[in-house]
């Protein structure tokens, strides 16, 4: 039984080991994009417009713009141009089969591992990273994930050799999952609600407490008198010094206030990760600058007395509170459907602006990277997608052309491959 496992393993494993695209080549010639409708994000939608790609920026926006010899030029009228699409909160290149352990490498032995770098267990040969690709997204937050401490995320552009080739932004935050607020009502919850709500408390309890510790490390640190380094404390200075942001996963309305409540004592650059109840507390969200990552586009109710569509609208009430949030689709290989579940909240309220923006400058913000990339601006990396329809409608969406820092990206992936081979089958 054990060589059959392990044959088994390997025949699953063997085929997804790596894709067979290269990556793009750094520009050689000016690039021309000519005549198509530009979503600028930050200056609206500019119809009939070129944009002009020079040595890995956007050096020109608008028309009759001045070209340099030799521009290479793509004829794009009547289709749209928009910043690359970010996905946030996702786990790709650290799973390839869920199915084959060997294949997944989402979380660190223990429930306390600040020093996990999700992106050094990136595999940026993954056969999945094409396909999501495909849907127009460029940039992709790799987040690690555990029930409690997790570690830290970086950003990564899916157009590498490797992580360090692909590696944008990072570490950016660390991660960390709230204790439970509430009762867990599920059929195979064994426990009482008494005991229930002990556990609750002693994770609150362990949660001030590694703070704490970290605290007092990290000023230990700052006046010489801690000389030992600690891997796991020493991740987490950068929470006190302003350079990591804390990304708290929650999504019950009493998570965001003990949070908040948390951090009056630390003053942290905080993120909320998940959201659901984020429409709840949006007016103090905005008041307090807290942005939101909001990833249940297309979630269930969760209460009884819920609306139908209240995971759809929520994206609609943020906007309308001023919070500023970004639109993800956890996961790994469905966070291709990102820009769908965009596309979902603009049929429940949402402006298409606006949901364009939480897909790009939105996630660009949160991210720290808004300075270089996020909408179309002259002087910003030209990392663009052209879509021969609205990126966010199933079926109008159809990417033709990627750039990432000026690289032209190859957008074949081997779901596109085997349509081609059959396609040929069928017209012989």
């Amino acid at each position: 039984m054990k060589w059959f496992a392990l044959v088994l393993t390997l025949v699953l494993v063997a085929p997804v080991q790596a894709h067979n695209v290269t990556p793009g080549s750094a520009p050689s010639e000016a690039v021309l994009l000519q005549g198509g409708t530009l979503h600028t994000v930050t200056r609206g939608i500019m119809p009939e417009a070129d944009i002009l790609l020079v040595n890995g920026e956007i050096a020109g926006i608008g028309r009759d713009l001045d070209i340099p010899e030799g521009t290479r030029v793509i004829n794009i009228a009547g289709q749209h141009v928009y910043p690359g699409l970010i996905a946030l909160d996702t786990t790709l290149g650290l799973v390839e089969l869920s199915q084959a352990r060997p294949t997944v490498d989402t979380n660190e032995v223990g429930n306390i591992t600040p020093e996990v770098l999700a992106h050094h267990a990136f595999n940026a040969d993954s056969e999945i990273i094409p396909t999501v690709r495909y849907n127009g997204i460029t940039h992709a937050q790799i987040v690690p994930q555990g029930p409690f401490l997790r570690g830290r995320s970086s950003l990564l552009n899916l157009d590498g050799w490797h992580w360090q080739d692909a590696l944008e932004q990072g570490p950016v935050g660390l991660h960390l999952s709230w204790p439970r607020a509430g009762l867990n009502n599920a059929w195979w919850e064994q426990r009482s609600p008494t005991e229930q709500r002990r556990a609750n408390a002693r994770q609150l309890e362990q949660l001030a407490e590694t703070f704490a510790l970290a605290e007092a490390y990290h000023k230990g640190r700052d006046a010489g008198t801690q000389t030992r380094v600690d891997q796991r404390w020493e991740a987490m200075r950068g929470l006190f010094t302003g350079d990591l942001k804390l990304f708290v996963h929650a999504d019950d309305r009493r998570q965001f206030e003990q949070a908040l409540d948390f951090n009056r004592q630390y003053g942290f650059d905080i993120v909320f990760v998940g959201g659901r109840d984020s429409w709840m507390i949006a007016e103090r969200l905005a008041a307090e600058e807290i942005p939101v990552i909001f990833g249940a586009p297309y979630g269930l109710p969760t209460r009884i007395d819920d609306a139908y569509d209240t995971a759809f609208t929520t994206p609609a009430k943020l906007a309308e509170a001023g919070v500023t949030f970004a639109i993800a689709y956890p996961g790994y290989w469905d966070t291709r459907n990102l820009a769908f579940g965009a596309g979902n909240a603009v049929a429940f309220g949402l402006s298409q602006e606006d949901a364009i923006a939480a897909l790009t400058l939105g996630p660009a913000k949160i991210m720290g990277v808004d300075d270089r990339m996020g909408s179309l601006e002259v002087g910003k990396r030209a990392t663009v997608i052209v879509s021969q329809g609205d990126v966010m409608d199933q079926l109008g969406q159809r990417i033709n052309h990627m750039f990432i820092d000026g690289r032209e990206v190859d957008l074949s992936n081997r779901q596109r491959q085997l349509y081609e081979k059959y396609r040929e089958r069928v017209a012989r």
